[in-house]
């Protein structure tokens, strides 16, 4: 392990992985709180809980925040994964960086975009935008590997 955390690129990998996981948990804390706030509770023994059956119901803000949440999962655990290995090939250092902030950058602004309700097209622009670094990973992954092949 103390090797991989010698590597730059790397350890700037996993600085941005980790703000990346804090955002989803912020982001399901977010959502936790909203569901208690709006009293709209997912599950009978929840609502049951907080105030009787009538709260087992679902809230559109509520919806929004698990959307959220779910999208963060649907990207981020990808570019987790392919992040960690193309960090692996040897890339350039500020090459790497750029990769990782402008994934990192897009999904701020795609959960910001998603909370906020922001106009159309902010969060599909901001989700293309994230998705531009992941593919260059993955091409260049593949590249690599195919050396080897």
């Amino acid at each position: 392990m103390a090797v991989l955390i010698r590597n730059e690129v790397f350890s700037c990998f996993v600085f941005y992985g980790v703000l990346l996981v804090m955002k989803m948990y912020i982001i399901a804390i977010i959502t936790g709180q909203a569901r208690l706030r709006k009293k709209a509770f997912a599950n009978p023994e929840d609502a049951m809980r907080h105030g009787g059956l009538q709260f087992h119901r679902e809230d559109p803000y509520v919806e929004r925040c698990r959307r959220a949440h779910i999208n963060d999962m649907e990207n981020i655990l990808p570019f987790l994964f392919l992040g960690a290995v193309y960090s692996m090939t040897g890339p350039c250092l500020a090459v790497a960086r750029l990769h990782f902030l402008v994934f990192f950058m897009g999904r701020m602004l795609h959960t910001f975009a998603y909370l906020f309700a922001l106009r159309a097209p902010t969060r599909s622009l901001a989700y293309v935008v994230a998705q531009i670094p992941c593919v260059s990973m993955a091409l260049q992954i593949l590249i690599a590997v195919a050396a080897y092949a």
